[in-house]
């Protein structure tokens, strides 16, 4: 699940598990020199149990803000064009995609400002600001029915999901140390997953069923209550509030990573692979509501549900195309990211792009439940090979005093992503599903944008990217 990320951290996205260092992982033997497998289990314990109040405190804060966004983000493009009769809003897709472009790219970039304000004020004066903020948007976007107030609450999301994200993983980096570091966020990262799981399988349909609305009114919910754990067992991490970097410090560093071309350069081709991936929560969710039949799917799913409980009525939505990224990650990051382990970054992330880009074009086959299914889970997979192997990348093509420095912008891929994905995702889907009746043509296209990128990335390796780069 890719998720908004921090400028020190790896970010995925919602949600991703760190390419150089994995929490969970164990290998199946031992060689000399090596710890045994059940001396790290009993470290892994004693590093569990050493965790301080605030690094649970901030796991349970990160459940549920992400819960309640991505529960949000599972259906917000459909709920936005949905007819009024059905409960919607009935905007048009070109004026949703701009909607999108706007504060998608906002989650990537506050956390930049977000992250140097929390270091001179605090993290819990931040955290304050941002329960309250996020809390309001959605409060307001749920009896939003005008374009523009509906524009300016979810900003108001956005703000606040901006400088919530610094202040949870600044926390976790106060609270732990090198023994404990990457089994710290390994659970942030799945905290982040299981979010994602958890709320759109079971409280969005919920809500949906009583009212769309609601699941607006649940995620404000879900993240007002934070308010009060902030203020009753989190305490200020020791360190902050002290300005260890000023806003001036911050664009100075910024104007040092933006001179150097060759760096944007691979930022923007990698992006082409994140405008495919937005396109999972705007054009893939209208083309799954209003072109694919998910019958025979719900078919077999009731027909095992009802082993359990009397006459089930489950429907496969849109809610649960989010449910099978987040499921995905939960269960086969760990084998994924063991398996690439030691592979080469550029050529794992060009694997992982072509198997992304073959998972979109597999929904140019036909509107069959079980290609968009296999679709989705392809393109899972290649998010899950690719992303990590990207951080690995940046690593060796940065500068070796600046390391630090350009992995905390290598989320920029982000911002174009987002940013060019949902106008271009929304337009095309115009022209292609509804002008034309050529939905196949749709799927080619950002099929064809995952090929550039990796004849991209080719390019760049072989011409552009520092000498000493062995990835």
């Amino acid at each position: 699940m890719s998720d908004s990320p921090t400028p020190d951290k790896n970010s995925k996205g919602g949600f991703q598990t760190r390419p150089s260092t994995n929490p969970c992982q164990t290998r199946p033997s031992t060689t000399p020199g090596q710890t045994h497998p059940s001396t790290k289990s009993g470290q892994t314990r004693r590093n569990m149990r050493s965790f301080p109040r605030d690094f649970w405190t901030v796991i349970v804060m990160e459940f549920f803000e992400r819960g309640s966004y991505y529960g949000v983000m599972s259906v917000l493009s459909v709920y936005l064009v949905l007819s009024r009769e059905s409960g919607g809003l009935a905007f048009s897709k070109e004026s949703v995609g701009v909607i999108k472009s706007v504060i998608t790219p906002l989650l990537y970039l506050l956390p930049i400002l977000a992250g140097a304000i929390g270091d001179r004020l605090g993290y819990k004066k931040v955290l304050f600001f941002a329960f309250i903020t996020m809390s309001t948007g959605y409060l307001l976007t749920g009896f939003s029915e005008t374009y523009a107030t509906v524009f300016l609450s979810l900003l108001l999301v956005a703000l606040g999901a901006g400088f919530f994200k610094p202040m949870v993983a600044g926390t976790i980096a106060r609270v732990t140390d090198k023994s404990s570091s990457s089994l710290g966020f390994g659970i942030y990262y799945w905290s982040i997953n299981l979010g994602a799981f958890l709320f759109p399988l079971i409280l969005v349909p919920w809500m949906k069923s009583i009212s769309w609305n609601y699941i607006f009114f649940m995620a404000a919910i879900g993240t007002g209550w934070l308010f009060f754990l902030n203020y009753f067992v989190f305490k200020e991490p020791k360190g902050t509030a002290t300005g260890s970097k000023t806003i001036g410090k911050i664009f100075s560093e910024m104007f040092t990573v933006l001179k150097d071309y060759r760096f944007i350069l691979m930022i923007v081709i990698y992006s082409g692979f994140w405008i495919m991936y937005f396109q999972v929560y705007d054009s893939v969710l209208w083309y799954l509501t209003e072109h694919i039949n998910m019958g025979p799917v719900n078919k077999i799913v009731n027909s095992f549900l009802s082993l359990f409980v009397s006459n089930p009525d489950w429907k496969f939505e849109a809610e649960h195309v989010t449910v099978m990224n987040a499921g995905a990650i939960i269960l086969l990051q760990l084998f994924v990211s063991a398996l690439v382990r030691k592979a080469k970054a550029l050529p794992t992330m060009i694997i992982g792009i072509a198997i992304g880009s073959l998972g979109m074009g597999m929904l140019a086959i036909a509107p069959s439940p079980w290609i968009f299914l296999a679709g989705m889970f392809v393109f899972t997979l290649g998010e899950m090979t690719a992303h990590p192997k990207f951080i690995s990348y940046v690593g060796l093509i940065a500068p070796p005093d600046k390391k630090a420095l350009y992995q905390g912008y290598s989320f920029l891929y982000g911002v174009i992503g987002s940013g060019v994905g949902g106008i271009l995702g929304a337009w095309l889907y115009v022209l292609f599903v509804e002008k034309l009746n050529q939905p196949s043509m749709l799927w080619l296209t950002f099929s064809m944008i995952g090929v550039l990128t990796i004849i991209g990335l080719l390019l760049y390796n072989r011409f552009l990217a520092p000498k000493s780069t062995e990835g």
